[in-house]
């Protein structure tokens, strides 16, 4: 079976999940980059689609949900799989993940990922830096990764291609 990750990563925690979860994911696995890669995404091309982004100012990257609402109908037909980086917990974080994802693609996905987040504070610019110190307190770099999280859901995808 052939994987289509979709993301964007702002300061590389998505794309440090995409190359983890890379490893993991049994059988050809492309990466797209939203942000940084300008090619055309043919979907017939991938039976599974994973979609992941990261939290930012309490919502997921435009690119992404423009990438949704282009391939929605498309991706209501794929083996999907949508996961979120954030650093808020519990039932904010699943309030983010829920309102970053259409009710429709959450109930088709056969796996869902809250991966924790980090803030990179080496990574980001003044205001990012100056937002994340007021909301947040946060002056220097914090890893909050659940890598178990990460794990389990490559375990889920990899059961479903065995069953194919």
């Amino acid at each position: 079976m052939k994987s289509l990750i979709v993301y964007c990563s702002s300061h590389g925690t998505t794309e440090k999940v995409v190359g983890l979860l890379s490893e993991h994911l049994a059988g050809e696995v492309v990466s797209v980059d939203l942000k940084r890669d300008k090619t055309t995404i043919d979907l017939h091309d991938y039976e599974a689609v994973i979609i992941g982004g990261s939290i930012h100012a309490g919502m997921i990257q435009r690119r992404i949900k423009k990438f949704i609402q282009t391939h929605h109908d498309e991706l209501l037909e794929k083996e999907l799989g949508l996961f979120l980086v954030c650093m808020r917990e519990g039932e904010l974080a699943v309030e983010q993940f829920n309102n970053a994802y259409p009710q429709d693609l959450r109930k088709n996905s056969v796996a869902l990922g809250l991966f924790g987040g980090e803030f990179l504070v080496s990574e980001m610019n003044f205001f990012e830096r100056q937002v994340v110190k007021k909301v947040d307190g946060i002056t220097a770099d914090q890893s909050k990764l659940d890598m178990n999280a990460i794990m389990e859901f490559a375990s889920r995808f990899n059961h479903l291609k065995m069953n194919v």
